[in-house]
């Protein structure tokens, strides 16, 4: 049996235009990572046909796995379940729109061992729309004011975890947007690290501007009472 070390989770929800392309950049990746990895799809209950070419690829390459909903749950419960399914140290997180490229995960595994999470920036480089840049900058802003993480880029959807503590986040709906505060509840030590942004070539966007900005400025109110109800402990002895 291979032993893998990285783990990639990619959510998919309706991304048919975009899913060998996909799984090739993935595949490609795999033959020159500096870690041997895998990757584990996690469809959304998509509509179109992701899932029936999701399982035609999987059948074809043992290094690409996949777990499939019965009914759609949003982005942060596929990551959970992604988080839940892993079985190798490292955890990585790329969206299924490839706007980053898996590639980038070898800028971000030689800093994985000193911390705990790394994030890619794609704030110098973003290849969006004015309005979508700038509700990402707002919502960024606001998040980084309830968190105090020091992140430009939260939402960047390139990250590498420990498993360890991707597993010890008690997710819930719009989380996904503060992993690297949620690792630091943990007293875990992250750092971003600037990536290249592309743009959407296939595919629908599945946020708007109330995804952007306005739920989130929700979530962070929800974050702060996670924060001070958060349970951690560390044992001092044990018989």
């Amino acid at each position: 049996m291979k032993s893998y070390q990285l783990t990639i989770i990619v959510p998919i929800f309706n991304e048919e235009g975009n899913i060998k392309r996909l799984c090739a950049k993935l595949l490609d990746y795999f033959e020159k990572s500096s870690v041997l990895a895998k990757a584990l799809l996690i469809d959304d209950g998509s509509q179109d046909k992701s899932l029936e070419l999701i399982k035609e690829i999987s059948i074809q390459h043992d290094n690409i796995e996949y777990i499939s909903f019965e009914e759609n749950r949003g982005l942060s419960t596929a990551i959970k379940a992604g988080f839940d399914h892993v079985k190798t140290p490292l955890t990585g997180y790329i969206d299924a729109d490839l706007q980053t490229n898996p590639d980038d995960f070898d800028l971000l595994l030689p800093h994985i061992y000193k911390y705990d999470l790394v994030t890619g920036n794609r704030n110098h480089s973003r290849k969006d729309s004015f309005v979508k840049n700038l509700s990402s900058i707002i919502a960024n802003n606001i998040r980084r004011f309830f968190t105090h993480d020091g992140m430009d880029d939260t939402g960047c959807p390139l990250k590498i975890i420990k498993t360890e503590y991707a597993q010890n986040i008690p997710m819930f709906k719009g989380l996904h947007r503060f992993l690297p505060a949620m690792v630091m509840l943990q007293n875990g030590k992250i750092k971003q690290v600037d990536i290249q942004n592309y743009p959407r070539i296939a595919g629908v966007s599945k946020f708007g501007l109330w995804n952007r900005l306005l739920s989130p400025l929700i979530d962070c109110f929800v974050y702060v009472w996670m924060k001070k109800k958060y349970i951690k402990y560390k044992v001092k002895e044990k018989s």
